[in-house]
């Protein structure tokens, strides 16, 4: 959609802003919003309310364990159309969207700025969306931690349209956003039909090959069903010639050192990340856990999701190893075989219904990862599996690149149509 400009403009003396329409106003925040300061002394609310993600949710009350209702009269409360504000951590967080518009009448934290105004809070709203994107707010905070006051608040400039003016811009963007999240959904929903068919393509060729007439057998395992005739069902310690746990060595985030440690967040990805490896000092002897190619890395503590993660290691950099290895016999397996099956959703089920609870996590034992099951066919159809699986899922990863960078560019149409609007670079009246 193409948009026109308004007739006359006037620069509004502030620099991120830039030139605003000539009858609007530039304001000091005060001039408009008065703070929220009601505390909810008595317990007069119990609705608890949260900011997550640029919205005002509801919480339940249960779920937040160690919370007395005695420490909800700290909160304040906050009716429907106030605004709200998380201004901590300014200098660390800079991802975060940090205003909201409450639908609801509840409490929320003391920490958090709630402010309200006779103007249209939807207008001012997206006008606080399209500042935070601008990082307006965090050249404003000063202190370690970079919070805002409200004294700091009431001094920044604000537009001032008429009212109705502001009432046809925030109607417009209402349906406006509304139509590009529509877009964006259907691509996301999109991804993750894209991702169960990569998983499907995977399990299927890795448990049943690629030859559609072979004649099968049962493979004595309730969850793998039926496997070519002419395959082995093996348990991976029998074609594995390493399973070695990693250096306890305590590590450092800093590179002081020659020594790339891998640790759990270095491949929750599926592949390994070295910008998330740890080091060592270089008076350690780590010889014995250096990375041959084509190991495995293999997370046996972790939360339950991703508990069983794996990676293989690619030989690109000198790694050793802080968590679990398995070396395979290179003339027997496939690496790229190996990796295609260790992912499936078949082998993640044999470890995690016997994972064992530790502190916030789950953890593996290394009997039973080298106790879990796999399919085993000859070299040669481990090597065209392996060959199959790759053109394909680059395909459908091509289609969900595609889709992601759609959504990309969604998201900066949806967030230049917001900023354009309330600041009056393009004149949306007569559009609702």
């Amino acid at each position: 959609m193409e948009f026109s400009a308004y007739s006359e403009y006037k620069h509004s003396g502030v620099e991120w802003l830039g030139e605003v329409p000539k009858h609007w106003d530039v304001v000091r925040f005060g001039k408009i919003f008065d703070e929220n300061k009601r505390k909810n002394l008595g317990m007069k609310e119990t609705n608890v309310l949260s900011l997550s993600y640029g919205n005002i949710k509801e919480k339940n009350i249960d779920d937040n364990k160690g919370l007395l209702p005695e420490s909800f009269e700290t909160y304040q409360i906050i009716e429907p159309n106030d605004i709200i504000f998380r201004f901590t951590d300014l200098q660390n967080d800079k991802r975060s969207l940090r205003n909201a518009i409450s639908k609801f009448h509840g409490i929320i934290t003391s920490a958090y700025i709630s402010v309200k105004t006779q103007q249209n809070s939807d207008f001012y709203n997206y006008l606080f969306r399209a500042y935070d994107l601008k990082k307006v707010f965090y050249s404003m905070g000063d202190g370690m931690r970079q919070s805002l006051k409200m004294d700091e608040l009431n001094r920044m400039p604000v537009v001032l349209p008429s009212i109705n003016e502001q009432n046809q811009i925030a109607q417009f963007l209402d349906k406006e956003t509304a139509k590009i999240d529509e877009l964006i959904a259907k691509q996301e929903q999109l991804i993750v039909l894209l991702e169960e068919q990569r998983k499907s393509v995977i399990s299927h060729a890795v448990t049943k090959g690629l030859n559609p007439n072979t004649p099968m057998k049962d493979s004595g395992v309730e969850w793998l069903g039926e496997v070519p005739e002419h395959w082995q069902v093996l348990q991976l310690k029998q074609v594995a010639i390493g399973f070695t746990n990693g250096t306890t060595a305590e590590q450092m985030s800093e590179n002081f050192s020659v020594y790339k440690v891998s640790r759990i967040e270095s491949i929750s990805q599926g592949v390994i990340d070295y910008e998330k490896v740890g080091y060592l000092p270089n008076n350690y002897n780590l010889e014995k856990f250096k990375l041959n190619k084509n190991d495995f890395l293999i997370s046996h503590i972790n939360s339950f999701d991703k508990v069983g993660n794996s990676a293989m290691y690619d030989g690109r950099e000198v790694l050793y190893h802080g968590m679990n290895l398995i070396r395979f016999t290179p003339i027997s397996i496939n690496p790229i075989f190996m990796g295609y099956f260790i992912k499936t959703e078949n082998f993640l089920y044999q470890l995690k219904r016997v994972c064992k609870p530790a502190v916030n996590q789950v953890s593996l034992t290394s009997f039973y990862i080298k106790s879990a099951r796999i399919t085993f066919p000859p070299v040669n159809e481990q090597n065209q599996i392996a060959q199959f699986l790759d053109k394909e899922t680059a395909k459908i990863d091509e289609l969900i690149q595609k889709q992601q960078k759609l959504i990309t560019q969604l998201k900066e149409y949806r967030s230049s149509v917001i900023s354009y609007a309330v600041t009056g670079k393009i004149d949306v009246r007569g559009l609702v």
